[in-house]
């Protein structure tokens, strides 16, 4: 039978199936062919393990050195998390502040600003010599991970459609209710869209000031490692503890990917054409 007799349904699925698929498959290819160009480098050439050593040595230190690493793995995630939180918790609620007082807005968002476009790098230093050591790398991951919730929920709270907020104000409701029941789950999507960035963030955040605490002897995360290994020469330790990082970032982002998904799946366009 020709698939011109096949339902629309039945091809539109398939397409699907295939598409999911290849979303798969290409950036497994894709992966598999870089490692294979990597390990084929470093035997043709010969290059010793303390200048790039091949993706068999560092997966081979990964599993030996998994005591050291996932430890500090662990304080680096945590790290990263809470920073996330209280960027998450910080960049929304002042954000919902802004959009219920102008005045406000007008007085803080220049600071956010100023704030955001600071390098961390040069901030962390600072940080180290004011606060906790623990509390200072907290305050980095915050710091970098607070402007792109902010601007984001507040571009949210802003794009409500003008006829829906009119109608609000025919039926007189609050303020409360308007900001409940129209603003914020209309913002919804733009403030997903801002956790997203936010996590990736925190973690470089994170990053940036283990590096500096280490740099002052002090530490514990997989930037403290990355730091100590090539200090040492200990190229392998040092690029099975980025591999970490990269996996760590990748499944963070993930996760917030598929929190947006699973909020937006059932009405909002952006979600909706993943499943039709």
């Amino acid at each position: 039978m020709s698939d011109a007799g096949e339902p629309q349904r039945d091809r539109e699925a398939r397409g699907i199936a295939a598409t999911r698929l290849l979303q798969i498959a290409l950036p497994a290819i894709v992966l598999a062919l870089a490692i294979a160009g990597w390990h084929l480098a470093v035997r043709l050439n010969d290059i010793p393990p303390y200048v790039l050593p091949g993706p068999g040595l560092v997966l081979r230190t990964l599993i030996a050195d998994w005591p050291v690493l996932s430890g500090s793995l662990l304080t680096t995630l945590w790290t990263t998390l809470e920073g996330f939180v209280a960027a998450a918790i910080g960049g929304i609620a002042l954000a919902i502040l802004f959009n219920q007082s102008r005045w406000l807005e007008f007085a803080l968002l220049p600071y956010a600003i100023i704030l955001q476009v600071t390098p961390v790098i040069a901030i962390a230093p600072l940080l180290l010599i004011y606060l906790p050591q623990d509390t200072a790398v907290i305050a980095c991951a915050f710091i970098v991970a607070f402007f792109p919730v902010l601007a984001n929920t507040t571009l949210g709270l802003s794009s409500v459609d003008r006829n829906l907020a009119g109608l609000f104000r025919l039926y007189g409701a609050s303020r409360l209710q308007t900001l409940l029941r129209l603003k914020l789950p209309a913002a919804l999507p733009y403030i997903l869209g801002g956790l997203r960035i936010a996590g990736g963030l925190s973690l470089i955040g994170a990053v940036v000031a283990e590096i500096a605490a280490g740099s002052a002897g002090a530490g514990s995360g997989l930037a403290y490692r990355i730091a100590e290994s090539s200090y040492r020469l200990n190229i392998p330790r040092m690029f099975a503890a980025l591999l970490l990082l990269s996996l760590a970032g990748i499944v963070i982002y993930g996760l917030l990917a598929l929190v947006s998904h699973l909020a937006l799946r059932r009405w909002h366009e952006s979600a909706l054409g993943k499943d039709n």
